[in-house]
């Protein structure tokens, strides 16, 4: 018996007109669904007719639930993973059901998308030639400044996201370990009314941060860039 499909598909970060038309049909065609959060997809997915079975996969349960992901492939039913906005896998849940599909020869189907850290770029300013995405910081300061000093003199631009709680905190990190006139750049609520890309040095811009509110993008420029 073949085996279903695992597909991996981008969704919206923030306007729901971004959703593809090809999204809205793979979407239509697979039985289940895994999702970062349940509740969050049925308002992504109410009116494009989905009507697969949503299941809750996300950081606190991706480990346990693969298993039982995987299976649903090997009876063969075609399987979507999504995060809650943009690319899974990319700072979000999806690795290691792509990865066990992978060591088991189970076909996966990348559907791309939105992806805040591309857009972020995109509109940024900063040289795009050559960029490395970070991730999240980190909670601590330490492990902050820590990772700040090791890229600190890589000729790339620098992408991280950061939450609304420790924005003001990172930025004064990289004022600490770059220097004030590191140019920098910050995006928030991407393709939403409230759309905000403020692009400068640190010191700048941690005067003119906007009111706190979901996740940043941060981007830093290679060491010797100037506006």
């Amino acid at each position: 018996m073949a085996t279903g499909t695992l597909f991996v598909i981008a969704t919206p970060i923030g306007n729901l007109n971004d959703l593809s038309p090809r999204v809205a049909e793979t979407l239509r065609y697979c039985t289940t669904i895994a999702c970062e959060d349940t509740r969050v997809s049925k308002k992504v997915f109410q009116n494009i007719g989905v009507t697969a079975h949503l299941i809750a996969y996300h950081d606190l349960n991706e480990t346990t639930q693969v298993a039982n992901l995987v299976q649903k492939l090997r009876d063969g039913k075609n399987l979507a993973v999504v995060c809650d906005a943009g690319t899974p896998t990319i700072s979000d849940p999806g690795f290691r059901i792509v990865r066990e599909c992978q060591k088991i020869h189970i076909p996966v189907v990348p559907i791309p998308g939105p992806n805040a850290a591309i857009t972020a770029l995109s509109a940024s300013g900063l040289p795009t030639n050559r960029f490395l995405f970070l991730g999240f910081p980190g909670h601590k300061q330490h492990a902050r400044l820590q990772l700040l000093e090791e890229f600190r003199h890589f000729e790339a631009t620098l992408i991280f996201y950061e939450s609304c709680y420790r924005i003001e905190a990172f930025l004064q990190d990289i004022a600490h370990v770059m220097g004030p006139q590191r140019v920098i750049s910050i995006a928030k609520e991407l393709t939403k009314l409230h759309e905000t890309i403020l692009t400068g040095t640190v010191g700048d811009l941690l005067s003119q941060l906007p009111p706190c509110k979901g996740e940043f993008v941060v981007l830093t420029a290679p060491p010797e860039f100037v506006l």
